[in-house]
């Protein structure tokens, strides 16, 4: 199921910003800023606009994948392996990762196991463009948190060590607060032309 059509099925809770108390994905810190004057944020949304670090928004998308069959701007898995995308800042050259399926999101990090051949053998080679073939876009990512870790899986909570460890499927140890942000269940990507056309780049159901 496509993203926007997952959203239809929601009352969406309105609100003037992005503040909604979230803090999002620890590796995408210092790369994003809020929106203001935006509609439809979840309470359970982080909704972010990439900036880079010299404070551009303008980036190329490069990624390991395929476009999806039918949804033709989707970036999706190819059958060795889940998609990895990164945007490139167009002035500084700057590359930040946006999403990686074999490390990112609830499955990623508690369900599903990827070979060492399929986490490194993924160059992100491939250039995005839009159907007017642009390549230059400004970046909205979106991810949902909807697992309910403390509240209903005491499984998750015995798992935490005494330092507040949590051990992961690929048996890396991770501080349990960060597994919760990084254990997002839905994560979108949104670009947005020079002309203002929005086109949904990446829509993944992670859990």
């Amino acid at each position: 199921m496509r993203l926007f059509d997952f959203l239809k099925k929601e009352k969406a809770t309105s609100t003037l910003t992005t503040d909604n108390g979230l803090l999002g994905p620890t590796y995408l810190e210092d790369h994003t800023e809020h929106i203001a004057d935006v509609k439809k944020v979840k309470p359970f949304e982080w909704r972010r606009k990439l900036i880079s670090k010299s404070g551009n928004s303008k980036f190329k998308i490069k990624y390991y994948g395929q476009l999806h069959s039918k949804y033709d701007t989707l970036i999706v898995a190819t059958e060795f392996a889940p998609a990895l995308v990164i945007a490139q800042d167009i002035s500084s050259g700057q590359e930040i990762l946006l999403f990686d399926g074999c490390k990112n999101g609830y499955n990623a990090m508690f369900c599903d196991e990827y070979t060492i051949e399929q986490i490194n053998s993924r160059p992100a080679d491939n250039l995005y463009f839009d159907k007017d073939n642009n390549d230059s876009f400004e970046i909205v990512l979106s991810a949902y948190y909807q697992i309910k870790f403390d509240d209903e899986s005491e499984d998750f909570i015995d798992q935490v060590d005494e330092n507040g460890f949590i051990e992961l499927l690929d048996k890396s140890q991770i501080e349990f607060d960060k597994a919760k942000r990084n254990a997002f269940d839905v994560f979108q990507i949104i670009a947005t032309t020079e002309n203002g056309r929005q086109i949904e780049v990446v829509s993944e159901e992670l859990a």
